[in-house]
């Protein structure tokens, strides 16, 4: 038995995070808590403040009204008017005088309290915006525990799975979803950690026994004195255990391809498919099946080995499943700030409702887990595993006449 070997140390922090200025858009148009929380402590002072203005207005115009009888009479019509405002008679008896009078004074009471609303509203306004930019500020000390649990969320998200939260502070209710949060993160940091040893052990321990298996049979094959029941026995062990290697290749990629590529490169998709295409040229000339086809450069951050196995698959099912001198469309190019790869091949007419299956595991069109020499049934699904991990998707469409159009969309 073979020794365990050591555990893979944590992934680097990623150093490329995809749309960053699309999340900082959004950020600055949707309803953040910290806007909303900003509009609720704003909004509440301004109501304070006009209910504390409305009911000081009433309390002034009540005493003022209450001011406006004199307990006095003018008897005699000497006075120097000091206001334009007001119009007094030069000439006629004491009671017109005294309505003058109370007109004056209503004339400066309604003045007065107009005064005061005006300076009031100014005053209201100027605290209004201080209490908003105070509530934004109080608002973002608040979340700022909030923040900091995001951001370690979107680094754990690029299965940088050694981060922790590690909040200080008041033992309040943000400090125990921290707390939470980081005993959630040690759980899957040891659940992620103990795939990557199993995978690490799976892949040593299944192929050896496969490499030893082959070196066998092609050494035994390779006898010139071996009875020719024993060479067609010996291929037909080689076909099988090729077939498992290629299955278990495929089940350690699909493994290894669910999590979020990491350590990005720029990467030519147009490059990538046209060594697709050669790696599958030979068995399309002894198919008759032609390539088609222009591939523009664009260039994707990402693995290169990885996309490269998405192309070949893609390549490889077209070419295998396609009609008698048929042919396979293979295009690259950049659309809508994104990558795509379409592979377009003729083939027999594929149902739509059949299309949901294909990219699961083991299965083809019209059957199961069924021997085939075609393939292990794992092309689609590493595929598609590959672009989830890319942070793009893959999509087929039946082909008008037959065959199947795939599309690989990746973001730039």
């Amino acid at each position: 038995m073979a020794a365990i070997p050591p555990p893979p140390a944590a992934p680097p922090r990623p150093s490329w995070e995809p749309h960053r200025h699309h999340q900082r858009r959004d950020l600055l148009l949707r309803p953040t808590i910290r806007i909303r929380l900003t509009l609720l402590y704003g909004g509440m002072f301004l109501i304070a403040g006009v209910v504390l203005l409305t009911i000081i207005y009433l309390l002034a115009a009540d005493a003022l009204n209450d001011g406006s009888r004199f307990p006095f009479r003018i008897l005699e019509l000497r006075y120097e008017i000091t206001d334009d405002a007001c119009q007094l008679p030069t000439s006629g008896n004491n009671a017109s005088f005294n309505q003058a009078v109370a007109d004056c004074m209503e004339h400066q009471r309604e003045v007065a309290l107009n005064g005061l609303l005006r300076r009031s509203l100014l005053a209201l306004m100027g605290l209004s915006v201080i209490a908003f930019a105070f509530g934004y500020a109080m608002a973002g000390r608040v979340l700022s525990p909030l923040g900091r649990i995001t951001r370690t969320a979107r680094q754990v998200a690029g299965s940088d799975l050694s981060r922790r939260i590690e909040l200080d502070g008041p033992d309040d209710e943000l400090k125990e979803l921290a707390d939470t949060f980081d005993e959630m993160l040690e759980r899957l940091d040891r659940a992620f950690t103990a795939q990557q040893r199993f995978v690490a052990n799976a892949s040593h321990e299944l192929r050896t026994p496969l490499a030893i298996n082959r070196t066998l049979l092609e050494v035994q094959l390779s006898d010139p004195a071996a009875p020719p029941e024993l060479v067609q026995l010996g291929k037909t062990l080689l076909a099988t255990n090729e077939r498992s290697e290629q299955l278990v290749e495929g089940l350690l990629l699909l493994a290894r391809s669910d999590n979020e590529i990491v350590d990005r490169k720029p990467v030519d998709l147009a490059e990538v498919a046209t060594r697709a295409v050669d790696q599958v040229r030979t068995e399309a000339q002894a198919k008759g099946v032609e390539f088609r086809g222009s591939r523009r450069a664009v260039v994707v951050q990402g693995n290169g080995v990885l996309l490269e196995r998405i192309a070949l698959n893609l390549v490889q099912n077209a070419v295998r499943y396609n009609a008698p001198d048929g042919w396979v469309e293979v295009t690259t190019e950049a659309r809508d700030g994104q990558a795509e790869l379409v592979v377009t091949n003729t083939g027999p007419v594929v149902p739509a409702y059949e299309l949901d299956n294909i990219f699961e595991p083991f299965r083809r069109l019209r059957t199961a887990r069924t021997g085939s020499d075609k393939g292990v049934g794992l092309g689609l699904s590493i595929a598609r595993s590959v672009a989830r991990a890319h942070g793009g998707r893959i999509t087929a469409q039946p082909r008008e006449g037959g065959g199947l159009v795939m599309r690989v969309v990746l973001p730039v």
